[in-house]
């Protein structure tokens, strides 16, 4: 999905630290590139029935279905058809393609719609689309009239499986979730071929299960916020979680003196003001890691803590110090992360 290149920038903070040492099994690793980015694949005792070459076919076979599904850059995807289509009728979509929409909603849902799959005419007419950096700033008026093709609580209708919407104009960009929902199709093909322990990471993105080839949790690293430097800001041990971390540190850029981030408020159809640059967020799923790491950056480190305090979300944030702060950045995280963080 190469449109998903915007966002898929904002994930790049998650880096595998300490996964690989002397083997004790059969381990097999995979990369390749998908949805506008690279993929790796770590699979750990896999039994000597499979080979590589026929885990690389499945896996490979796994991520087209799931661009065929999702991909805007493939006309011929379900999602390209839906928003191509200029009626409102009702459209019937696959399971997996229904599976990604009713997260999304949950998502929107319970961010008070901070997240939103309609949001692609605004990320168009900052320059983050097919628009250009560099032109003139989106005046009010163009940012209402975006705005009113813009509410994916009301304008685009779920109903088991099928997808209708209000406005013909709508559209659904999957990128700040597919990626995610990518991770949990791999994983589910790895266990389908008898493999435990395994990581998944497509774009910085990942999930995880079991141990790795040392026979120790996963290690993951969260990188500090700073193009300047690759410095890590803390290594996690992630075992049978999905883990997803969005920023605005990669991705912006700066007019008259003003910076603008690719991150944009659905509810405002502005970018994002507020001081956090990079939120990480570790949920039950890829998929759910994340919708709600992007949503989770929008929210902002003060109202995302109170969404994540509410929902039981494992959310780890880092801001920028306050003007005239002795702290360059100042990290903050909700119980749920804390709980994950240190146990045993």
């Amino acid at each position: 999905m190469g449109q998903m290149r915007t966002l898929l920038l904002a994930s790049m903070g998650l880096l595998l630290a300490g996964c690989f040492g002397e083997e004790d099994g059969e381990t097999i690793r995979l990369s390749g590139e998908t949805m506008g980015t690279t993929y790796n694949v770590v699979a750990v005792d896999v039994s000597p029935d499979v080979t590589e070459t026929e885990l690389a076919v499945a896996v490979e076979e796994t991520l087209k279905a799931v661009n065929a599904s999702m991909s805007n850059w493939d006309k011929a995807s379900e999602v390209s058809l839906f928003n191509a289509d200029d009626t409102t009728e009702p459209m019937t979509i696959s399971a997996e393609f229904a599976h990604v929409m009713a997260a999304a909603d949950q998502i929107h849902a319970q961010s008070g719609g901070k997240f939103d799959v309609t949001l692609f005419p605004l990320i168009e007419l900052w320059g983050f689309g097919a628009k250009k950096p560099g032109e003139p700033i989106p005046s009010d008026a163009e940012i209402a009239e975006a705005l009113t093709h813009v509410d994916q609580g009301g304008l685009v209708t779920l109903d088991g499986e099928t997808l209708a919407k209000a406005d013909p104009k709508v559209s659904v960009n999957l990128s700040a979730i597919a990626k995610g929902y990518g991770n949990d199709a791999v994983a589910r093909t790895l266990q389908d071929y008898g493999v435990e322990n395994y990581l998944v990471e497509i774009g910085g993105d990942l999930v995880s299960a079991g141990k790795n080839d040392k026979g120790e949790p996963w290690k993951i690293g969260i990188e500090t916020p700073d193009n300047s430097s690759n410095d890590i800001e803390m290594v996690l041990p992630v075992s049978n979680l999905g883990m997803a971390t969005s920023g605005d540190y990669r991705n912006f850029f700066e007019q008259d003196g003003v910076r603008y981030s690719h991150l944009i408020d659905p509810t405002t159809g502005r970018p994002i003001t507020h001081r956090a640059t990079s939120v990480t967020v570790l949920a039950q799923s890829g998929m759910l890691a994340d919708g709600w790491a992007t949503a989770m950056m929008v929210l902002g480190e003060i109202e995302g803590l109170r969404v994540a305090e509410d929902n039981d979300l494992a959310v780890f944030f880092i801001s920028r110090g306050a003007a005239g702060s002795d702290q360059e950045y100042v990290k903050q995280a909700s119980s749920a992360f804390e709980k994950l963080r240190t146990a045993k």
